[in-house]
């Protein structure tokens, strides 16, 4: 399948592997990659260093492209940002802030530029400044996440803007890939499905968690702190929910209840204390596959769906 994202990434399918905090390491960027995909290495909060060693993983295991996903909350964000220029790593995917500062470098060292964003303001503001895509992301992602829907935000972006656009948030299967594309997207990034690829070195209990995962099984936390976060629903969401509406409660004691929890899920496996971030389609993820085979499932599956969708024309 060639767009102009598959051109742009030099990509077999025009779909990256969302950048997993915990859980993007190398070994997983590059078994996205060698099945014709984009992969992700998540920065998170690690320090160069960190990163570095991630990258070596990567390249130990693939010759193909792939890429980094940079949290510009980060303390480390400037110190990551001059690495990822050093490295020429073939992509810098951003969330959590606006990129713009670092843009410039990793424009100069060659490196394509995609942030994530979540509104049209965003994306008119980094095409300016020389984005190579955008990733419009929709409130039914795992993790941080915004307001609009993937349905509402995608077409509203490939409006807005002349970059490609790459849908996120509630794409599990063909159909929903077929339906980002009817709106206008060229590539896709997909983040939950690949929690339970063979490849994923997440801690078993969080992979069995998707596996289990119902309809109505996530919940989105972090409302009043102006930062929300989808996660499965667990002992310890729940109670950050409840927490939320207790007045007697800081913000300050808030962000401190949620310090550390996704790290608690994705390495200890802890189902108490732990946030299991994932998106509403975690209840569509019923196997663990090899990255490759998910990829090739996706769009044999949205090829299905776009020749069937003509029984509808007349």
């Amino acid at each position: 399948m060639e767009t102009r994202i598959t051109e742009l990434l030099h990509i077999e399918y025009p779909i990256l592997q969302g950048g997993m905090a915990w859980i993007a390491d190398g070994r997983l960027a590059a078994a996205v990659s060698n099945g014709g995909g984009l992969g992700i290495i998540a920065a998170m909060s690690s320090d160069a260093a960190a990163l570095r060693e991630q990258i070596q993983i990567a390249r130990a295991y693939t010759d193909r492209p792939f890429g980094v996903n940079v949290m510009l909350m980060s303390p480390f964000a400037a110190e990551v940002a001059a690495l990822l220029t050093e490295e020429r790593v073939a992509v810098v995917t951003t969330g959590a802030g606006s990129p713009t500062p670092y843009m410039s470098g990793w424009l100069e060292a060659g490196i394509r530029v995609i942030p994530v964003i979540a509104s049209v303001a965003m994306a008119k503001k980094v095409a300016r400044a020389g984005a190579s895509a955008v990733i419009a992301e929709g409130g039914e992602s795992g993790g941080h996440v915004g307001d609009i829907t993937t349905m509402a935000l995608v077409p509203q972006i490939c409006d807005a803007i002349d970059l490609p656009v790459i849908a996120a948030g509630g794409i599990a299967d063909g159909r929903q890939a077929a339906a980002a594309f009817l709106l206008g997207a060229e590539g896709l990034q997909v983040g939950t499905r690949f929690l339970v690829a063979e490849e994923c070195g997440v801690h078993q209990t969080y992979k069995d968690k998707i596996l289990k995962a119902k309809d109505i099984d996530t919940i989105t936390t972090g409302k009043r702190l102006g930062h929300p976060v989808r996660a499965l629903k667990t002992p310890f969401s729940r109670g950050l929910y409840q927490a939320e509406y207790n007045s007697d409660i800081s913000n300050e004691q808030l962000e401190e209840m949620g310090s550390g929890s996704l790290r608690r899920a994705a390495v200890d496996g802890d189902g108490q204390e732990g946030a299991f971030m994932a998106g509403q389609v975690a209840a569509m993820v019923t196997k663990e596959q090899p990255a490759a085979e998910i990829i090739r499932d996706i769009f044999d599956g949205m090829e299905t769906c776009l020749k069937g969708a003509a029984k509808w024309v007349e």
